[in-house]
């Protein structure tokens, strides 16, 4: 997997109050992920991107909840997070 591949297969960091628990906690990160992605390829990625040695990966896909304007109804649209944990010692810069 080259560089290109693995930044497709991680979209983006999420940074929220439970993610910045499991930080602290238990050295574990959140990231938005390609729907098609497995937890091998999101590992090999964040080893490849971010230099760091991955212990575990957990996915989770997300489901998009039911949005309202007025009359209109839609949905927002589902996604896929992984929880990496990383080696003990080892961090990411995420900001």
């Amino acid at each position: 997997m080259n560089e290109s591949q693995a930044r497709e297969l991680l979209i983006a960091p999420v940074i929220t109050e439970k993610g910045t628990v499991l930080q602290e906690k238990n050295n574990q990160y959140l990231f938005r992920v390609a729907p098609r992605a497995n937890k091998i390829q999101v590992r090999e990625a964040v080893e490849k991107i971010f230099k760091v040695q991955v212990t575990g990966v957990r996915t989770v896909t997300v489901h998009g909840k039911m949005r309202r304007l007025g009359r209109a109804q839609g949905r927002k649209p589902s996604w896929k997070k992984a929880i990496v944990t990383l080696k003990e010692g080892e961090t990411i810069e995420l900001v």
